[in-house]
C-alpha cells in the first residue's frame, strides 16, 4: 500500500488561526485581571467600609464613657456624706459642713425603746439631752462604766448649689457612761463620742432590730 499524499497546508490559514489563538489567550488575560481588578475593588469597599465603622464605632464608645463620666463626677460633686465631730465635753455632736454643701435640716429618729421618738436638729448638733435619761435607764445595772453604740435614723437635707437634696441613713451613735462625784455618789452621766455610718437607707424597724442586738445587758 503506498502512502497518501499529505495535502500542502495553507499559509494564511496557519496566520490565521495562530492570531485567533492569540487574541483568545489575550482575551482570557484580560478577563483574569479584570475579575482581580474587581475583587481588589470590592475588597478596598469592604476595608473602607469595616475602617469607617470601626472608627464610628470608637467614637460612639468615647461619647459613652464621657458621659458616664460626666454622669459620675456630677454625682460625686453632689453627694453629701453625714459626719459628726463630739464637742468637747460630749454633749453633743456636730454635724459637719463640707465646702460645697449646706445643711438645710436633719431629723434622727430614735430605737422605739427608748422611748424617745424624733428630734429635729438644732444648730446642726445631736444632743445628749434629747436622749440621755432613756440611755441611762436602758443600760441600768451592772457595771457603772459602759460603752456601746446607739443606731439612730438620720435624713438629712442638705443644698447643692440652688437644688435640695436629701440623704439617709442608719447610723451608730458611739457612747460611753461615767461616775459622777465621789465614788459615783452623783450617778451615772453619758458622753458622746462618735457619729458612724451602719448601712445606707434605713426604716424605724431596722432601727429597732439594730438596737435590740446592740444594746447592753444588765450583766454587762
Amino acid at each position: 500500500m503506498s502512502d497518501q499524499p499529505t495535502p500542502p497546508r495553507d499559509p494564511a490559514l496557519q496566520v490565521a488561526a495562530t492570531e485567533a489563538v492569540a487574541k483568545a489567550e489575550a482575551a482570557a488575560t484580560r478577563r483574569r485581571w479584570i475579575n482581580l481588578g474587581e475583587f481588589i475593588a470590592v475588597a478596598g469597599l469592604i476595608i473602607a467600609g469595616g475602617s469607617l465603622y470601626l472608627n464610628w464605632a470608637d467614637h460612639r464608645a468615647d461619647e459613652a464613657d464621657k458621659q458616664v463620666a460626666a454622669v459620675k463626677a456630677e454625682r460625686a460633686q453632689s453627694r453629701f456624706d453625714i459626719r459628726a465631730a463630739p464637742a468637747s465635753n460630749g454633749s453633743a455632736l456636730l454635724l459637719a459642713h463640707d465646702e460645697r454643701h449646706a445643711i438645710r435640716d436633719a431629723t434622727v429618729t430614735f430605737p422605739t425603746a427608748l422611748g424617745v421618738g424624733t428630734k429635729d436638729t438644732v444648730a446642726d448638733t445631736i444632743d445628749r439631752g434629747w436622749f440621755d435619761h432613756a440611755l441611762l435607764k436602758a443600760t441600768d445595772g451592772g457595771p457603772d462604766k459602759k460603752a456601746g453604740r446607739l443606731p439612730v435614723l438620720i435624713a438629712l437635707t442638705y443644698w447643692d448649689g440652688d437644688t435640695p437634696r436629701t440623704t439617709r441613713g442608719i447610723y451608730d451613735i458611739g457612747w460611753k457612761t461615767e461616775t459622777n462625784g465621789p465614788l459615783g455618789l452623783l450617778g451615772r452621766s453619758v458622753k458622746l463620742e462618735s457619729l458612724r455610718l451602719h448601712e445606707i437607707g434605713g426604716t424605724q424597724k431596722r432601727v429597732d432590730a439594730i438596737w435590740a442586738g446592740q444594746q447592753p445587758k444588765p450583766k454587762d
